[in-house]
């Protein structure tokens, strides 16, 4: 996936922050929203209002999140069956049996999930990529896990090319992806695609190497994050925490 599917640019306050704040402050929230217990409902109701008020600050639409927010749909398929396979009590809604704790558990996924998603596209939709591994090797996360992460960065694109060429090929040699019975040919295909990736990486690696390869990408440069940045941008997380905390202390 390109990183312009994710990343919205813009110039909104949001934007500006400096990535690492961003980061720390996206991990808080997921962290407070999965603290929170799933029977706290307005809770997750607060979570959402701050998340809403994140997005009309950066200028993010909610259908342009919601669009891309599809990619849960198989924890919702999931939520929605665990009421009807769900041990334990059961009680009748619009006429239908379902668990009590089934229920509580596909509410628990279903909302929890939903939050993460909307949060980690929130990111996304504010941070180009790039700035986000920055942002993680200015917080000193592990430098092989961010070294990966660039690199993965620099060559998706290549390799979304080098697929491109190669459905472009099949086509003209009369293969239709839309017939079932070429599935094989998509398969055997995807198994090129590997391989070429990978000798691929093999050169490159051998050209890096050649060239003074570290196995570390170099350290970033960059002013120091005042306190008054770091409170305003991890703000909304510091409030789900709170939201979070008083749904515990009243469970």
């Amino acid at each position: 996936m390109s990183a312009s599917v994710l990343h919205r640019p813009g110039d909104s306050p949001v934007h500006r922050l400096p990535p690492q704040v961003k980061v720390v402050a996206a991990f808080g929230a997921v962290l407070a929203v999965v603290a929170t217990p799933r029977e706290a409902f307005w809770a997750f109701g607060l979570h959402l209002l701050v998340l809403a008020a994140v997005w009309a600050l950066a200028g993010v639409p909610v259908g342009w999140l919601a669009r891309r927010a599809l990619i849960e749909v198989p924890f919702v398929l999931l939520a929605l069956v665990l009421p009807f396979t769900g041990g334990g009590p059961r009680t009748e809604v619009l006429g239908v049996s379902v668990s009590v704790d089934g229920a509580l558990a596909g509410w628990n996924i279903l909302v929890k999930g939903t939050l993460g998603v909307l949060t980690s596209l929130t990111l996304a939709a504010t941070t180009h990529p790039r700035d986000i591994v920055v942002g993680l090797q200015r917080l000193h996360a592990p430098r092989l896990l961010t070294t990966i992460a660039g690199l993965m960065l620099r060559y998706a694109e290549v390799i979304a090319a080098e697929a491109r060429r190669m459905r472009t090929a099949r086509i003209c040699r009369g293969h239709d992806p839309r017939f079932l019975w070429q599935a094989g040919a998509t398969a055997r295909g995807i198994g090129v695609l590997f391989l070429r990736s990978y000798e691929r990486g093999e050169r490159v690696h051998l050209a890096m190497l050649a060239r003074g390869w570290t196995g570390a990408l170099p350290a970033p440069q960059g002013a120091r994050v005042g306190v008054r940045r770091w409170l305003a941008g991890v703000s909304p997380a510091l409030l789900v925490a709170v939201v979070a905390g008083v749904g515990l202390w009243t469970a």
